[in-house]
């Protein structure tokens, strides 16, 4: 995102709930559940963040939230989509990730078998870029099993923590600065 506000940019502010001291005392979560639940709000989301993962073979979401956005861009730019679960749930084989967060470490896995990702350009899809730990994550997954991770996109990044700095030098695109 560059320049001023657009109305893409406006909508995701009206439509984001900030909820101060969760999930643990000093943070400010980024609640997009009412922007999810907006029809014109949740269009536009999809059709920007579509625009930005145009040329991708397949459109990666991120366990959970990013699993409704990638699902949608990937039904507007006809590619499929990849479910980049948490730890635990999918059955064996899986490629596995591990990776710190902010508050603890955790998990990431994509099916061994059934998905042929090697020479797929892939594009990952998530809600909010905040320290970057979870999206680099899934981008070292997804390349570790052969794909070619061209992009990543976001609808807010958390510009102060600094997320953009673990996934260099990936492109990576936000809608919304916060």
């Amino acid at each position: 995102m560059t320049g001023g506000a657009t109305p893409v940019v406006e909508l995701i502010a009206a439509l984001t709930r900030n909820v101060e001291n969760f999930p643990e005392p000093g943070v400010q979560f980024k609640d997009l559940t009412p922007l999810f639940a907006d029809g014109p709000g949740l269009a536009a989301v999809t059709d920007a963040l579509a625009g930005l993962a145009s040329g991708a073979d397949l459109v990666a979401g991120i366990d959970s939230r990013g699993f409704l956005l990638a699902g949608a861009v990937a039904t507007r730019l006809g590619t499929g989509v990849l479910a980049v679960r948490k730890g635990g749930k999918l059955p064996p084989p899986v490629h596995a990730e591990r990776y710190d967060l902010e508050y603890g470490s955790a998990t990431l896995e994509i099916p061994a078998d059934g998905i042929e990702l090697s020479g797929r350009s892939v594009a990952i899809i998530d809600d909010v870029l905040a320290t970057g730990g979870t999206m680099a994550a899934a981008a070292r997954l997804l390349r570790r099993a052969g794909a070619d991770v061209t992009a990543a996109a976001v609808v807010v990044e958390l510009t102060a923590l600094g997320g953009r700095q673990a996934l260099a030098p990936l492109p990576v695109h936000s809608l919304s600065l916060a």
